[in-house]
């Protein structure tokens, strides 16, 4: 099986739901985040990404480590995503419009999650946030 590794970064609003984004020619609902450039640490991939996607300046300081986490990959068929994961503990403005390669946006509630959703939020983060007592994922 071949492995995609990435930064990921889960945003979230006021009311605890989180960004989800969907990358343009597919179906998988995801975490803003992708991959680092030769060298780059996981955070600043992180943070550089979130700007390239969504035009989101966030605060390096506000990136709070969930871990390195696995799981199948939502859009590419016999692949392992191995991301760097962050959760970015300020809330964000939710207007948020996508740029680069997404090509929607959508706030999503541990009771509204659609079928969609990738595996790695669904699987490996969501259970890390409701572990750290994260409303409303704990």
């Amino acid at each position: 099986m071949s492995r995609i590794r990435v930064a990921a970064v889960v945003l979230h609003r006021h009311d605890g739901a989180v960004l989800t984004v969907r990358k343009r020619g597919t179906d998988g609902w995801m975490n803003p985040g992708g991959k680092p450039e030769p060298g780059e640490e996981p955070a600043a991939c992180a943070v550089r990404e979130v700007q390239e996607e969504l035009g989101i300046r966030l605060d390096p300081g506000a990136l709070d480590y969930l871990g390195d986490l696995s799981a199948a990959a939502a859009n590419e068929p016999d692949h392992l995503v191995e991301a760097w994961v962050f959760h970015h503990l300020v809330p964000i403005d939710p207007v948020v419009h996508p740029a680069a390669e997404i090509d929607a946006v959508r706030w999503v509630l541990p009771d509204d999650l659609p079928d969609t959703v990738a595996p790695l939020f669904t699987e490996r983060i969501a259970p890390v946030l409701a572990a750290r007592g994260v409303a409303p994922w704990a």
